[in-house]
C-alpha cells in the first residue's frame, strides 16, 4: 500500500518555472503550500538515472534531503518514433547548455530529415519523496504527433510541435485548463494523487 501524504507544503522539485506553475495549478484542489527548489535556492542534482522514473527520484529526494520537506518531482520527456524514441530522458539536454527549446525543437526536425512518421509520445514520471527519502513513483504518457513549424506560446519545452491524438491544437496552443485534462503530466499526477492524497 502506498504511503500516504498529510503535509501541508511540498517542494516542488524543479528550476523549470514553467513546469513549476504546471504541477502548482494541477496541485490546487489539495490544500497544499507548493514551494519550488529554485525558489528555495536548492541545487539541481545531476540526473544519471537510465529512466523517467530513476531521473525524478532524484531530484525528489535531493530536494527532500536538503529542504526536509516532501518534495515532488518530475521527470519528463518526448520520445519520437522515427528516431528510437530520442530525446527521450535526455530532451533538456537537447537544448544545450541554455536550455533553448527552440533549438531543441530544430534538431528534432532536422534530425527527422523529411520522414513521414511523425509520431510522437510525452512521458512523464512523478516521483513523491518524503524526508526519510522514502518515494511513490507513478508514470503517466499522451500519444500524438509532430509539426513543424511549431505553433503556439503556451506552454513550454516541445509543446509548440506536438499534437495531442484526437486533438488539433499543439499543446502551445492549448489553454492550460485544456492541457491539464490529457496531459502526461495530469495522467501521472491523477495516479499519484488516487495512492497518495486524501480524496477531493
Amino acid at each position: 500500500m502506498s504511503r500516504r501524504f498529510t503535509g501541508d507544503a511540498l517542494v516542488v522539485a524543479s528550476h523549470n518555472q514553467g513546469k513549476v506553475v504546471e504541477i502548482a495549478a494541477l496541485l490546487a484542489a489539495y490544500p497544499v503550500e507548493i514551494l519550488s527548489a529554485g525558489g528555495l535556492g536548492l541545487p539541481a542534482p545531476e540526473e544519471t538515472g537510465a529512466d523517467f522514473v530513476e531521473n525524478a527520484e532524484i531530484k525528489a529526494r535531493a530536494a527532500a534531503a536538503a529542504s526536509g520537506r516532501a518534495a515532488l518531482a518530475d521527470d519528463s520527456g518526448i520520445c519520437v518514433h522515427a528516431l528510437g524514441g530520442e530525446p527521450g530522458i535526455r530532451s533538456a539536454r537537447w537544448g544545450g547548455p541554455a536550455g533553448d527549446f527552440q533549438l531543441a525543437m530544430r534538431r528534432i526536425e532536422d534530425d527527422l530529415g523529411g520522414k513521414s512518421d511523425r509520431g510522437a509520445h510525452f512521458v512523464c514520471a512523478m516521483s513523491l519523496c518524503w524526508p526519510d527519502l522514502h518515494c511513490e513513483s507513478f508514470e503517466g504518457s499522451v500519444d500524438g504527433h509532430l509539426v513543424w513549424p511549431p505553433r503556439g506560446t503556451l506552454g513550454f519545452g516541445y509543446d509548440p510541435m506536438f499534437i495531442p491524438t484526437g486533438h488539433d491544437l499543439t499543446f502551445g496552443e492549448m489553454e492550460l485548463a485544456e492541457k491539464e485534462k490529457i496531459s502526461h503530466r495530469w495522467r501521472a499526477l491523477e495516479k499519484l494523487f488516487a495512492a497518495c492524497f486524501e480524496a477531493r
